[in-house]
């Protein structure tokens, strides 16, 4: 279940992202030293590992 404020998607931050790179629409991007799965078909599958 997202946290939603202000009918904003807030990014998780998540010890594992196996689960959301699995769904349909996902990447997987590497920014800053960070891992980081985007979905723009469903943004509430957004995360940030570590």
């Amino acid at each position: 279940m997202a946290i939603v404020a202000n009918k904003e998607v807030v990014m998780k931050v998540r010890a594992s992202l196996r689960s959301l790179k699995n769904q349909a629409g996902s990447q997987v991007v590497k920014r800053k030293g960070r891992i980081y799965v985007i979905n723009k078909s469903n943004p509430r599958f957004k995360a940030r590992q570590g």
